[in-house]
């Protein structure tokens, strides 16, 4: 029995009229009412099993009790002095906390923000002004957000840089290490580290090495389809960087907090970054973000080289210190591990029986499921991507895809194993009515994906 939308399609009609087109990508008229969780409910009173976390911003789930207490907490107490001139307790608390949980066995310091974008501006200011070079290297397919700095550092969608150049300048791009889609046709066992090589190469003949600032990754590659780089690659950037005096930054704003069965997706690896990026979930649904570096590194600048009026929000702050109690006190790093190798071994059963998912990835809660027209081939599956996603919001389960035809797996850590099963299964049904034609092809003009 397919959900009823009348109500939910009145309001996206109207959203249409007043909301700007380049502020979201659509996937199907899903009207949020309220969240407990990993169940969200929409304005006609349908419930969903939430395997996308608003983007990975919600690891303890909607409305935890312990992240609301906080909030209407502080709200009693002020909502907001800016820390650009004066002090508050909440500011400081979390900020030691984050330099406690952050990779580094070296003094820190904190700068907070409002969204991951501003937090990819400031480790460009950052670079620059601590290095004294200009140039700053990132992933072709990265996404680091949608502010000036942030677009630039992006190389994931024509559709951001059309019509507002020039951007910022001496941001260069390389190809990130994806395994399943090699560009050099090597596996693991004959990988040669190819892909560094064209770095190294572009140091020879266009990018003079001493003028590089800082090369910025993420840990796994979210927005490209959750891919996860070989351990030998990341020690060899790193080394790399350890060589040329380049600053190494994690960039963490999809894949902090738990969501990869460690705090931070860069603990996988054992690397101590000069600069931790965050964002989404630090704050369970609250505006912010934060830079974690060396002190040294903090210390280049001063203000107002990055300051934000409303950053720090004390508000934003409780919920922050809250959502950090939560994944301690209720063990979710281990639950996001533990749970997420048994999604990966259900996914891996589709994949015996399926051809279509050509391939199954990632770490802790944090997963993703490439769809392919032909093994072979690898062409990415978007048209079936699409209509899926689209199917399980029909059958109660909030599913979407990036990277062309990567079915996006990031439910919030509390999820129990119930629901997950029941998400599976409808996954499962749906994957089987697209194989058997059973989803219209009218569901694509609505279901565009990103």
């Amino acid at each position: 029995m397919t959900v009823k939308i009348d109500n939910c399609i009145d309001i996206v009609k109207e959203d249409d009229k007043v909301i700007c087109p380049s502020a979201r990508v659509p996937y199907y008229p899903l009207v949020v009412k309220r969240g407990r969780g990993a169940i969200i409910e929409d304005v006609d009173g349908n419930n969903y099993i939430d395997l996308l976390s608003s983007a990975a911003a919600l690891n303890t789930g909607h409305t935890h009790p312990k992240v609301v207490d906080a909030i209407i907490k502080q709200a009693k107490e002020f909502i907001h002095y800016t820390p650009a001139y004066m002090y508050h307790e909440s500011l400081v608390k979390l900020a030691k906390e984050l330099i406690d949980i952050t990779p580094g066995h070296f003094n820190k310091k904190v700068a907070f923000g409002l969204s991951g974008s501003d937090a990819n501006d400031g480790v460009i200011k950052l670079a620059r002004a601590y290095t004294g070079r200009s140039k700053i290297i990132t992933y072709i397919q990265s996404y680091h957000g949608s502010t000036y700095g942030a677009i630039s550092m992006s190389a994931l969608s024509l559709n951001m840089r059309r019509k507002i150049g020039p951007l910022v300048p001496d941001i260069h791009h390389i190809p990130y290490p994806d395994c399943y889609r090699c560009l050099f046709d090597k596996n693991e066992e004959i990988c040669d580290l190819e892909c560094l090589k064209l770095l190294e190469n572009d140091f020879k003949h266009y990018i003079p090495i001493e003028e590089v600032a800082a090369i910025v990754i993420e840990p796994i590659a979210g927005d490209a389809g959750l891919v996860i780089p070989p351990k030998k690659y990341i020690d060899k950037l790193y080394s790399l960087c350890k060589e040329y005096q380049i600053l190494f930054v994690s960039e963490e704003v999809q894949q902090g907090f738990g969501r990869t069965g460690k705090w931070f997706g860069i603990n996988h690896f054992d690397i101590e970054p000069d600069i931790v990026v965050m964002a989404k979930s630090i704050a369970s649904g609250m505006p912010m973000s934060a830079i974690v570096a060396k002190e040294e590194i903090m210390q280049s600048m001063g203000a107002p080289a990055h300051l934000f009026t409303m950053g720090g929000n004390p508000i934003a702050c409780r919920a922050a210190l809250a959502t950090i109690e939560v994944i301690k006190e209720e063990n979710l790093i281990n639950h996001s591990k533990e749970l997420g190798e048994y999604v990966k071994e259900r996914f891996n059963e589709m994949k015996d029986k399926y051809s279509l998912i050509g391939d199954v990835r990632g770490l802790g809660l944090s997963i993703g499921v490439d769809l392919v027209k032909d093994r072979d081939t690898k062409e990415k599956a978007q048209n079936a991507a699409a209509k899926i996603c689209y199917r399980c919001w029909e059958k109660g389960v909030l599913l979407t895809f990036f990277s062309n035809s990567v079915l996006r797996i990031q439910p919030p850590l509390v999820i129990n194993k119930e629901q997950i099963d029941k998400a599976l299964n409808i996954i499962e049904e749906s994957i089987n009515e697209y194989i058997n034609g059973h989803i219209p092809d009218e569901v694509l003009e609505i279901a565009k994906g990103w």
